[in-house]
C-alpha cells in the first residue's frame, strides 16, 4: 500500500513502523558493508548504507524525510498526455520536467501539469531516450507582469555514486492525480544500481511512472520507469541517463525503444549476399502478414535505400512497435510496395 509520509511529529512507535519495513527486502548479497551507526555519527551516515538504532535516530531521519518532503512537493508535478497518466518533477527554473518516456509517448504532444498548489499549466514534450525510459518535458513560457514565471525546482543529483543499502524518498501520483492528496511519499533503499537502471525496495504503482527518486539531500538521482517481477523490485531510469543526452533531449529527439519490447519483423537474411535477401519468414510474423516471401529483395525500408540485410535490420531497430511502415521489395522482375506493422519482440 501507499502512503504520504507524515509531516507532523510521531511517535517512537509509529517511527519504527514507517522504517523498519523497509530493513526486510535489501539481503546481504545486495549491500557488502550494511553498518550500524550511533546518532553520534550523524543521520548522513545512516542514510548513506547504515542502520537505524535508537529512537533518537529514527526521529532524526524523520526530521530529515520532513524537510525533504516540504522542499520538494513544489517540484513534484502530476502528467497528462491525452488520457494517459503519471508524474515528473520540474528541475529548472524555466520549466523543464524529466518524466519517463512511455508517459510522454513521443515528442511535440500537448502536455498538462497538475502543480502541488492546485494549478493546472500546459506544455509540450521533447525528447526520448526510449531504451532506459527517459523522457523530457517543458512547462510553457507563462508570464506574470511581463516576467517570465520561475518555477519551483530541485537540484539533479548523480547517479554514479548511488550505493546498494543508501536510503531514498520516492514520490509520485499512484493511480493518477487526486485533487487535495499531496505527492504521495515513499522511503525505501536502493537495491542495485546499474548503468542503466536503478532498482529500489521504494513500492511503484502505476501513476507513479515518472516522478522522482531522491536522495536523502533532496537530489533527484533517478525518475520511476517501472516494477520488475515483485513489489520490492521497483525500476528507475538515473539521472545520468538525463545529463548525459541533455541537448538530444532539449532538441526534441526520439531514438531507441522502450524497455520490455523490441522491434521486430520476423524475416532471415542472408549476410553473404550485398542485398537484402530473405531467406526465411516466420509464420505470422508482420513481414508474412504484410506479403513478405522468401526470396523477396528488400530495396527500401519505410523510403529508406537497403543496401543489405544488416542496413535491413539497422532501419528496423530504429522503429517502433505499432508503427506502419512503406516496405518496398523486387520480386524476380516485378518491384512490390507493401505495408508493414512493426511488431513486438519483447527483451
Amino acid at each position: 500500500m501507499s502512503y504520504s509520509l507524515p509531516l507532523m511529529p510521531i511517535s517512537a512507535s509509529l517511527a519504527l513502523a514507517l522504517v523498519l519495513p523497509c530493513l526486510s527486502p535489501v539481503h546481504a548479497q545486495d549491500i557488502s558493508d550494511l553498518k550500524i551507526v550511533t546518532a553520534s555519527q550523524g543521520v548522513d551516515r545512516i542514510f548513506a548504507g547504515g542502520v537505524p538504532r535508537s529512537i533518537t535516530d529514527l526521529k532524526a531521519m524523520e526530521s530529515r524525510q520532513q524537510q525533504i518532503v516540504k522542499q520538494t512537493t513544489p517540484c513534484v508535478v502530476a502528467v497528462q498526455v491525452g488520457q494517459a497518466q503519471g508524474s515528473g518533477v520540474i528541475i529548472s527554473a524555466d520549466g523543464y520536467v524529466l518524466t519517463a518516456a512511455h508517459v510522454a509517448a513521443e515528442p511535440d504532444l500537448d502536455v498538462k501539469f497538475m502543480l502541488a498548489d492546485g494549478r493546472l499549466v500546459k506544455g509540450k514534450t521533447l525528447g526520448m531516450y526510449m531504451n532506459v525510459d527517459a523522457g523530457l518535458a517543458k512547462i510553457d513560457r507563462y508570464t506574470s507582469g511581463g516576467n517570465a514565471v520561475t518555477w519551483p525546482h530541485v537540484e539533479m543529483g548523480n547517479s554514479q555514486t548511488v550505493i546498494g543499502g543508501q536510503w531514498v524518498l520516492a514520490m509520485g501520483h499512484p493511480g493518477g492525480f487526486e485533487s487535495g492528496r499531496p505527492p504521495v511519499v515513499r522511503l525505501g533503499r536502493v537495491l542495485e544500481n546499474h548503468r542503466n537502471l536503478i532498482k529500489t525496495d521504494c513500492k511503484l504503482v502505476g501513476g507513479d511512472s515518472g516522478g522522482p527518486l531522491f536522495d536523502m539531500q533532496g537530489r533527484v538521482i533517478g525518475v520511476h520507469s517501472r516494477i520488475g517481477n515483485s513489489l520490492f523490485n521497483n525500476i528507475h531510469v538515473p539521472i545520468q541517463a538525463y545529463r548525459d543526452n541533455w541537448d538530444k533531449l532539449v532538441k526534441g529527439d526520439q531514438w531507441g525503444y522502450l524497455p520490455g519490447s523490441k522491434p521486430f519483423i520476423g524475416v532471415k537474411g542472408s549476410r553473404k549476399s550485398n542485398e537484402a535477401v530473405i531467406t526465411h519468414v516466420y509464420p505470422g510474423a508482420p513481414a508474412e502478414r504484410a506479403g513478405i516471401r522468401v526470396g523477396d529483395v528488400v530495396t527500401k525500408f519505410d523510403d529508406e535505400p537497403v543496401d543489405d540485410f544488416y542496413s535491413l535490420r539497422r532501419l528496423v531497430d530504429a522503429k517502433h512497435p505499432g508503427d506502419f511502415v512503406n516496405v518496398q521489395v523486387k520480386r524476380g522482375m516485378e518491384v512490390v510496395q507493401l505495408r508493414l506493422k512493426i511488431g513486438n519482440l519483447g527483451v
